[in-house]
Order: structure tokens, then sequence, then C-alpha cells
């Protein structure tokens, strides 16, 4: 690789590692790293080589368990000169081969160049915290952080796959490998991509979420057992992700799951007053200062907020969505971008987040009907056309045609092809993301519905969405690495063996979670009731009608572009704009947004959308009223509906 475009490629993520950088070059290889200095300020540089200089390695992210590893390797006969955790990398791989992955308890994505074997490993941790995209050229493979680094390499391709446009419309964001872009792939969590000198590659799992089998489970254990086992891991967690010769801080919305972290980090360290940062809203309805206050006093520390208003959310829409690298079903990772801003103001370039508690302890509502389905069957004994057809769907999906997640899939797909142009019909069996499965559902079989709802929320919601679009992306923009102790792999392992009936017992979700929160945190904040984290919608950016918003939903620009149907667009800011139409973030798709957004991304990457098919055979004229109904179901959806 050239060395300029090696330069090229790294500083289009300067800001991932404002720090310091490095390179490694041979013939026909090149590694770039940008470093956000955390651990071992002064020797930490990287790329970094095993003692014997034949392996190579660089590693976004942290490896928590590296003291226990260290020891061990250099108990086997290597040594180190640093004490950065990412050091043991390669004497890990020389070790352990291939396998190596999966001793490392941390949020990592690494690259290891084998100059014996002239072999490229690429991994990525178990959740999928740490980002990983590759793309092959015509040169070789590419690789990076961030996609902005691949599309800065010549030979990658500037074209947008539809078929991610068509699964963030239809899940809950993007599922790798699929990213936007053709030719571009995101390497799946708990996941090892080997590229060997003959040019053959092999994918290799290493990890995935594995909940027992539902005659497994041990429904006899004691709510008091569960509760000291799940301590004693999460003790273990934070205390793991303070390592740092840096200030780490918390955030703080003021729920259960960041205030809980917060108090359990002032326990492990009761003489550091530390940073703590929210977001607040002027509108009364999604304000949570009150809370935020109240743990602002209990924890004493030197509390940071900012008042996030509508205008706010337009004026870094452009923003967000540069970080996400896609097209966002909603706007509150603005909330987060504003929030890892503070942090960086404030020189603290760690935080501590409660992302993941929901889902593995049971904080959505689906987990709540889900219980409440299992009393009561008769929907799933229906013999209507429709609910055989979404049963087919399910199976198709899922492998269990009673197994419902957050829609009906089967009627959802009709409302997809109400949106796109009519010229995309011809090929939307080309793009549409429900022909075919997106998970392994060996791990969903004769598993318990709680059971299946997790895994399915960590498989198309946790990794490529919420640790991307709201986690890494707007954190890492700013410098500040975000970690998140509810995803320890042995905070998950604890988790999977508790029973179902305790996580939503009685009605009240996360359960267990609360009894571990009254051993640290006040009443008002475990008893509060739920409140989902949320920003102003489209209909909010629509009646604001600012010039950018208007040129990006003009039915000039829609019908430009031919990827979505003007008039199905136009109804839909029609329905944007008539009072008190926002729709509800927990139970309903946020079209206009994606359709704004996408417009938006294709923009500030400079892409190219692909013709569509030769048009289909004429058919009658549709019901101008049609697209009224079809995309009022796509917005009034009940996610769990039953």
């Amino acid at each position: 690789m050239a060395p300029s475009v090696l330069d090229a490629m790294t500083e289009a993520v300067r800001h991932r590692g404002p720090d310091d950088h490095g390179r490694f070059l041979a013939p026909g290889v090149g590694l770039g790293f940008r470093r956000l200095s955390i651990v071992d300020l002064a020797a930490g540089h990287q790329p970094v080589r095993s003692q014997d200089a034949t392996v190579v390695s660089v590693c976004n992210g942290e490896v928590y368990n590296h003291v226990a590893l260290r020891r061990a390797l250099e108990a086997a006969g290597h040594r180190f000169v640093s004490r950065s955790d990412t050091e043991i990398i390669p004497a890990l791989y020389q070790t352990f081969g291939l396998d190596f992955a999966r001793r490392i308890n941390g949020q990592f994505a690494f690259a290891v160049y084998d100059q014996v074997r002239h072999r490229l490993v690429l991994g990525r941790d178990q959740i999928g915290i740490a980002p990983l995209f590759f793309a092959q050229t015509e040169a070789g493979v590419v690789f990076g952080s961030e996609i902005k680094a691949l599309l800065a390499h010549p030979g990658v391709s500037r074209e947008v796959d539809l078929r991610g446009l068509d699964q963030i419309l239809t899940f809950p964001g993007l599922v790798s490998p699929q990213t936007l872009i053709r030719g571009i792939e995101s390497l799946p969590p708990g996941t090892v991509m080997v590229f060997e000198a003959d040019g053959s590659r092999r994918s290799l799992r290493y990890w995935d979420l594995d909940y027992p089998l539902a005659d497994d489970i041990d429904h006899g254990r004691r709510l008091e057992d569960c509760v000291d086992e799940l301590d004693a891991a999460l003790t273990q967690s934070i205390r793991y992700r303070l390592q740092a010769d840096v200030p780490v801080g918390n955030y703080l919305s003021g729920g259960l799951d960041s205030s809980l972290i917060a108090a359990m980090t002032r326990t492990l360290t009761p003489g550091e007053r530390r940073h703590t940062f929210s977001i607040t809203f002027d509108d009364a309805r999604i304000d949570e200062s009150h809370y935020q206050q109240m743990m602002v006093q209990a924890l004493g520390s030197r509390h940071h907020a900012m008042c996030m208003r509508p205008g706010d959310i337009e004026s870094r829409l452009a923003d967000i969505v540069r970080c996400a690298e896609a097209p966002l079903r909603e706007s509150y990772n603005a909330c987060t971008l504003a929030l890892s801003r503070l942090a960086r103001d404030a020189g603290v370039k760690v935080v501590l987040t409660g992302e993941g508690a929901d889902e593995l302890f049971g904080g959505y509502v689906g987990y709540r009907l889900d219980m409440l389905r299992q009393e009561s069957r008769s929907a799933d004994e229906a013999d209507e056309l429709a609910d055989i057809l979404e049963r087919q769907m399910r199976e198709r999906l899922w492998g269990d045609g009673k197994l419902f997640y957050e829609k009906p899939y089967h009627a959802f797909r009709e409302t997809k092809r109400a949106l796109y142009a009519t010229p995309r019909h011809g090929s939307f069996a080309d793009i549409d993301c429900l022909k075919s499965g997106l998970v392994d559902t060996s791990r969903l079989r004769g598993r318990h519905p709680f059971h299946q709802r997790s895994y399915l929320d960590f498989k198309l919601r946790m990794a490529d969405h919420l640790l991307a679009d709201h986690g890494d992306r707007v954190s890492y923009v700013n410098g500040v690495e975000a970690r998140y102790p509810f995803l320890d792999v042995q905070v998950i392992e604890v988790a999977s063996r508790i029973p179902p009936h305790l996580m939503v017992h009685e009605g009240e979700e996360k359960h267990v979670l609360k009894q571990l929160a009254r051993r640290y945190l006040p009443g008002a904040i475990v008893d509060r009731q739920k409140f989902s984290f949320v920003a102003p919608s489209s209909s909010s950016l629509a009646r604001q009608a600012t010039p950018q918003v208007q040129a990006l939903l003009s039915p000039q620009r829609i019908a430009r572009d031919g990827v979505f149907d003007p008039a199905a667009v136009a109804q839909l800011q029609r329905q944007g704009l008539v009072p008190g139409a926002e729709p509800n973030q927990t139970f309903d798709d946020d079209v206009l947004m994606v359709v704004l957004t996408f417009n938006l991304f294709v923009d500030l990457f400079q892409l190219r959308v692909p013709a569509p098919a030769p048009a289909p055979a004429p058919a009658p004229a549709p019901d101008p009223q049609g697209w009224s109904d079809d995309l009022s179901a796509a917005l009034a959806c009940d996610a769990d509906a039953w």
C-alpha cells in the first residue's frame, strides 16, 4: 500500500485517536493507527510487534483482563516493554493461534499481521462494542474502525447498497455484515476473519450469546442468590473499566441503569469526586433533570449538564449522520454527541454508561408483553390468511412461527413497497431484507421467550445500532471512550443463569436489577416509572421547516434520487405537521426520519444511488388514498401489539 494512501485513511479517523499515530509498512502491507492515550500514556504506542518481530498488530479498544493475561504470557516466556494492554495481542496470537480472542475480556477490534504466513487476521469483541469494517478491492483487503477510513482508499466503491437501507427501515438498525455502501462489510461481533496469502478468506465465530434451553432453566434459584452473584460480577466489571491513566467519568440520565453504575463506581472509589454528565430538555414531558440532581447530590459529583432544544437537534443533524455513517431512525444520538462534547471539554477521556441493561434484564415493554402472551395464546391460533402469512414470515426469520418480535413483518413488507418509488418495485426482491433470516436460529430454538427476545435485541438492536449510532461513533468523534459495564462477558454469563420469572416479576420489568439497585440507590430512583431516553422526532423537524429539511424532503429531490415515492413522502410530511402528531418512539417507526437522514447521508458522503431495475409491466393505478392507509400503518405499527 502506498504510504500516502495509508496516511489518508488514518487521517480520516484522526478524531478517534488525536494523541498519537503510527504505521507499519512492508511489501504489500500497511498498518496505520491513531491513538487515544488512556493506559501507559508514554509507552503504549501502536502498531506493536511480537518479541521476535514476526507478528504485528493494531487494536482499537481495551483489554480489561490484560494483567492476568500478561502474567500467563510472561510465565510462558514472552517479554513486554510497556504496561499497555494492547501490547499483549501479538503474544496471545502466537500462543493460542486464531482462538486467542475468546480469552479477552474487553471491547476491541484488532488486526494482526503474521509476516511468516503472510496472513491477516481481523477480530471484533464478543458484543460488537468496537466497530471494524473491511472491503476487498482489486489491490487487496482494506479495513478501518470507521467507513470514512475505507472511503479514503481509491479502490473502494461509493455506491449505496439499498439492502442496508431496507434493514434500517425494517429492524432497529443495521445487522452486520451489512452496511450502506456496496462492497463494504462490517465484521460481526464475536467473529474473527482470516485472510490467507492465497487470497482465500474464512470467518470464525468464537463467541455468541448462548442462553440455556427452556427445559434446563433452574427455576428454583433464590432471588437473593441471583442478586448477590450479579452484584459481584457487576462490581468486577466496573473495577475493570476504571483502569485508566486519565480521568474516568459517568453519563447520568437519571434512570436506573446509569445511576446504578455511577453509584457502584462511587462505592469502589469513595475518596474520588468524579465528573458526571447529563442532558436536559426544556420540554417537561421528556426532561429528567429532577432525578439527575437527586443522583448528583447522592454522588457528590462534579456535574455538567446541557439543555437540548428542538433547534439543537436540527443544527446537529449533519453531525449525527456523519458520525453514524448511516441513515437514522431517531435523533437522540444528538444528545449522546452533546454528552461526549461535555466530557471532552471537562478533560474526561473515559466515561461509563448504563447501556445494555434493558437487553439483558428485560427493560423493554416487549419482555412484559411476552409474559402475557404465554398466558394467552389465542392470537397464535388464528387461521386468517394474514395470520398464516405472518407465521410463515416468522418461521423464515426466527425459525419459530410463534415468536413475535417488534412488529408484524409480513404486513410491514407491503408498507415498505408503498414507500419505495415505483421503478424500485422491479428490484424489490433484491433489496428486501425479509426474504431470509439474519440470525442463528439455533440460538432461539427451544429457548424461553424472554431469552429469545434478549438474543434478538442483542443481534438486531445492540451492536450495529445502539453501540454504533449512539455509542462508539458519537463518543470517539470527540476523543472520548465510552465503556459499558453491563456488557461485560461475565455479567452476561451471570444474567443468562437468572430465571426469567425473576427478571420480569408480577409485571415489573428488570425486577432482579432493581433489587440490586436498592443496595446502592435512593428508593425514588429505583421505583420511578421507566422513562425512555427520547428526543424530538421527524415531526418536530418538519414543523420547523428549515431550509435544510425542506430541501432534503422536497418532491424534486425525492424524484431525482428515485429511491422513495414522492407522493408517499409528501403524505408522511403532512401527517407530521398535524398538531400533536409525534410518533411514540417506543412503539412507532419514524419512517420520515429515515427518509430525511438517508438523503443527508448520500449528500455528506457524496455517494451514488444505484439506478432502479427496469420498470415492471403496467398495473392499474393505485387509489390515491392508499398512500395514506399504507404509510399510516408504518407510523402506527405497535412494536409489541398482540
